[in-house]
């Protein structure tokens, strides 16, 4: 979280050593790169064997979308996938279309340009991502320079559809194995944030930094949950009921066990049963704390929880189940909301899509001007770099310079195996691409270590062509993108960033209000205070990525960060209200709490 001293947004240092760092890697990092050799190899080996591997870059522009969408719900996952592939094929259909009319290199990076501002405001708008639009981007800006003809386009992009289609199906294999582990995965990335928030709590620090990633992580397992509109699945039910204890923590972090909270998520993250807090289902029929309930005959005991042991603990005070089940109630009035229209969430990003555009284009006119002949790895360069703000694209631009010089060299290394043969191309191409997937998430710059090699190869798929000019291009190209894409980046500043800070805290201030209002009015019905608590909570979160993202920009007035700060610290105390007014905590026996005063101190 910010100092809480309003300070200027005008001196920045800008990062080096700390934009290489090396992080965890993903817990899921072999899932998108197990997905991208599975969708490329069988297309490419199948024109290997019918002796047509000048096609595999168009198959290989299909292949690539197994990429997307690892963290969404499967059947959210199959919607995504589909308009991904769709976006694909639509950039791709512009770009040979356009190589097939005219052989003007400066047109044709004006067309990649605009394709690539398109991209990038739609993939933002819509938070497709990661990869977001660079895949996009990379397919349609290397068909723009791929000589064609208007009699080639349909055979083409009926190639991308195909392995469009394969694509589609490797990314929905695992759904049968595992139904819910998107999920899953995102509710036990909220119970270990919950417990890294009890942790600081108890340690005794601010632990501000460990909140603010906390209620983050809510909000994303919230996002991932409610995705899907349909009714829930007893097991989505039941990941809701984790979500909330995860919030309770939030609200009381001192109180809770983090012990507890990591088991839970640990037994969330595999395939066995979900540790159950109740079923409020069943709670009418007689449940008992250890999940033996009565059969609505008199029968006897049986299970309702699905052979799953329910915790005491959680059970500990009366009432319990039913206070989560009005939880639910609010969880299914949020789901039947209708989600803002896409074209309400373009217009905040029109500087960035103004940066893509600029930067791209100068970008490729500058590598023409230079001499290169397809100067598209120019125009990628500078659309991978433009990030929330000017610190993070400079961020980038390092890593896409280091990692790309980096993997020049392993290109260089590479080569001379890639071109013992088509067989030899095509393993050393799964090879890259599995490398750049696995080692992504360290760090972009370790990725790029492979995608470079990997871009490399693609071009030898029509034939070998001399290392030397390939690795001579790539390093000038990477350079001139990067230089002159960041530049454009500091030309076109988000002037607007402070009117978006400005503009979330009177949505916070707006929410928290409504929040103590519902809170302490006894009338309120359950669904109505689950709205308010979830709308104040995304409030807070999109106010600190809109603070985060402003604080990064240059040549702003400073930002009002107390303002920032002591508006975060209302809204945190009115939402553990809220969990109290809920029954899910004792009362503290104060009105004052449900109060929320705007820039009041802690």
């Amino acid at each position: 979280m910010s100092s809480a001293t309003p300070t200027s947004a005008r001196v920045r240092r800008l990062p080096v050593v700390g934009a290489l760092r090396l992080g965890r890697p993903s817990d899921v990092w072999f899932k998108p790169a197990l997905s991208v050799v599975a969708a490329v190899a069988p297309p490419s080996l199948l024109l290997m064997t019918l002796g047509r591997l000048d096609l595999a870059p168009y198959t290989m522009a299909g292949s690539l979308c197994a990429l997307y969408a690892h963290n969404r719900p499967y059947a959210a996952r199959a919607k995504v996938l589909a308009w991904v592939i769709l976006g694909m094929l639509g950039g791709l259909a512009v770009a040979l279309v356009s190589a097939s009319l005219t052989r003007n290199a400066v047109v044709l990076v004006t067309v990649g340009a605009l394709l690539a501002a398109v991209q990038k405001a739609v993939c933002d708008a819509t938070r497709v991502g990661p990869p977001a639009h660079v895949i996009l981007t990379f397919v349609s800006s290397a068909a723009l320079f791929v000589p064609q003809t208007l009699g080639q386009v349909p055979g083409h992009l009926a190639l991308a559809a195909a392995a469009g289609a394969w694509a589609w199906l490797v990314g929905m294999a695992p759904a049968p194995l595992r139904p819910h582990g998107p999920e899953r995965r995102a509710t036990a990335q909220a119970l270990h944030a919950a417990a890294a928030c009890a942790e600081t709590a108890r340690g005794g620090e601010e632990g501000a930094g460990a909140r603010s990633a906390a209620y983050a992580a809510v909000h994303a397992a919230w996002q991932t949950l409610l995705v899907v509109r349909n009714r829930p699945s007893t097991t989505r039910r039941a990941l809701e009921r984790l979500v909330i204890r995860a919030e309770v923590v939030l609200a009381a972090p001192a109180d809770a066990d983090p012990a507890r909270l990591r088991s839970w998520a640990r037994a969330v993250r595999g395939t066995g049963r979900i540790p159950r807090t109740g079923d409020p289902r069943r709670e009418e029929d007689g449940l008992r704390p250890d999940g033996v309930g009565s059969r609505p005959d008199g029968a006897g005991p049986c299970r309702t929880d699905g052979g799953a042991r329910l915790d005491d603990d959680s059970l500990r005070r009366d009432g319990d189940l039913l206070r989560e089940r009005d939880e639910l109630v609010g969880v299914a009035a949020e789901r039947a909301v209708t989600p803002r229209p896409l074209s309400s969430r373009l217009g905040p990003l029109t500087p960035a899509a103004v940066r893509s555009a600029l930067g791209c284009a100068l970008a490729g006119y500058v590598s023409l001007a230079l001499g290169a002949e397809r100067p598209y790895w120019a125009l990628v360069t500078a659309a991978s770099l433009y990030q929330a703000n000017i610190t993070l694209t400079w961020s980038r631009a390092v890593q896409r310079v280091v990692g790309n010089l980096v993997g020049v060299l392993l290109f260089a290394a590479v080569a001379p195996v890639a071109q013992l043969g088509p067989l030899a191309l095509v393993l050393c191409i799964l090879a890259c691409n599995f490398g750049a997937e696995a080692l992504i998430g360290r760090n972009y710059w370790l990725g790029s270590v492979c995608v470079t090699p990997l871009a490399l190869l693609v071009t030898e798929l029509p034939g070998f062509q001399p290392t030397g000019e390939l690795v001579t291009g790539r390093v000038v190209d990477t350079l001139v993108g990067a230089l002159v894409g960041f530049l454009a980046a500091v030309a076109v500043t988000n002037r607007r960033a402070g009117r978006h800070v400005e503009r979330a805290l009177t949505t916070v201030d707006r929410a928290g209000e409504h929040a103590a209002r519902v809170a302490a009015d006894p009338s309120s019905t359950p669904a109505a205070l689950e709205a308010a608590r979830r709308g104040l909570a995304a409030a807070v979160v999109d106010l600190r990525a809109t603070a985060d993202a402003a604080a990064g920009e240059w040549w702003q007035r400073a930002l009002p960060q107390e303002r920032v700060v002591l508006a975060e610290q209302a809204a945190h105390r009115t939402l553990a209200a809220t969990v109290r007014r809920r029954g899910l905590l004792p009362d503290p026996g104060t009105t004052s709490t449900y109060t929320y005063t705007e820039g009041a101190s802690p």
